[in-house]
């Protein structure tokens, strides 16, 4: 890893990579950079250059998307979109901006068309709905898992130490209630 830190020839690469990504507004090629530059633990300033890429790019085509009444899969670039959003609310949760993180939770919840997903983020929906803290959900809903299924699902948490379908029962009615109240942000 010190090496390719240090290595001009490939923290060259690695920018003209992230210019190349930034112009062509490629999420999947700007997530690579990204990626690299965490697992590197390069300039602070540059991966947050990145990630603020990575959003503005997400948010104007889920934008797009929802206009035209399009859900987003977990193939091609709609993972990245759909990554970029949970990130998001993750990071929102994370810094106790509940009301953030339930509405993009809420989104989430209406833009992607994969069941096991879905529920996973009414799961985190409710948890923020009733303000318990990220650390606390992690420690007393979240199971680690280590043999998923489906790579794709790498990067979100969908695994919890309760059955998710008598979970969401038992929290319809909130359910019901967040749909009511945050349904104008998909409305448009």
């Amino acid at each position: 890893m010190n090496e390719a830190r240090t290595n001009p020839e490939f923290l060259k690469f690695l920018e003209e990579q992230e210019v190349k990504a930034k112009e062509e507004k490629n999420i999947g090629e700007l997530y690579q950079v990204l990626d690299t530059l965490l697992v590197l633990n390069l300039d602070e300033n540059r991966i947050h250059s990145v990630y603020q890429e990575i959003l503005k790019i997400a948010f104007d085509q889920v934008e797009d998307r929802l206009a035209n009444g399009k859900k987003l899969s977990l193939d091609d670039n709609d993972i990245y979109f759909v990554r970029s959003f949970y990130e998001h609310a993750i990071e929102k949760w994370s810094v106790e901006n509940f009301k953030g993180a339930k509405e993009l939770f809420f989104v989430l919840t209406q833009i992607i068309e994969d069941e096991t997903l879905q529920e996973a983020m009414s799961v985190h929906m409710v948890a923020t709905a009733k303000e318990i803290d990220i650390d606390t959900f992690y420690q007393d809903a979240v199971v680690d898992s280590d043999n998923l299924e489906d790579e794709r699902y790498g990067y979100f948490i969908i695994d919890f130490n309760y059955n998710k379908e008598e979970y969401l029962n038992e929290n319809s009615d909130l359910i019901k209630e967040l749909y009511n109240e945050l349904k104008h942000l998909i409305d448009g």
